[in-house]
């Protein structure tokens, strides 16, 4: 029995494409003016207050060990620096610079629709969106 999707399901996945597609583009571009990948990027974006390596991890989903490498050289720039939590010294916190602070403001800047690519949906119907694709990604 041949599943083949129907127009509606063609249609949302097409918009979906386009949904990434336009992210992708529009955060990549704003990473290239820094020179930084998207990955160094994020990275930043996630460490503008004070944040456990392990939260940027969970930013990027990847692991820690492979977010020292980004951080390493967001620090060798002079974008971020680490230090270790007061509050748990066995936890290393990563924190924008300055420099860093001033790249995150233009990053915002390039990054309208990337930054908050829902802020035409109410909070009613950013939940029930993300409610739906929880169960498509479950199926």
């Amino acid at each position: 029995m041949s599943h083949a999707p129907d127009e509606l399901t063609r249609e949302i996945v097409g918009l979906l494409a386009a949904i990434t597609r336009r992210y992708t583009q529009e955060s990549e571009a704003a990473a290239t003016t820094h020179g930084l990948t998207p990955l160094q990027a994020k990275a930043l974006l996630a460490a503008e207050e004070p944040v456990p390596t392990r939260r940027i991890a969970d930013r990027l989903h990847a692991e820690p060990s492979n977010v020292t490498a980004i951080i390493d050289r967001l620090e060798s720039r002079g974008l971020v620096e680490r230090s270790l939590d007061p509050g748990d010294r066995r936890v290393k916190r990563v924190a924008a610079t300055a420099a860093g602070r001033t790249v995150v403001t233009d990053l915002r800047t390039r990054m309208p629709f990337a930054a908050a690519p829902l802020t035409q949906l109410t909070t009613e119907q950013r939940e029930s969106l993300r409610e739906l694709l929880q169960l498509v990604l479950d199926a």
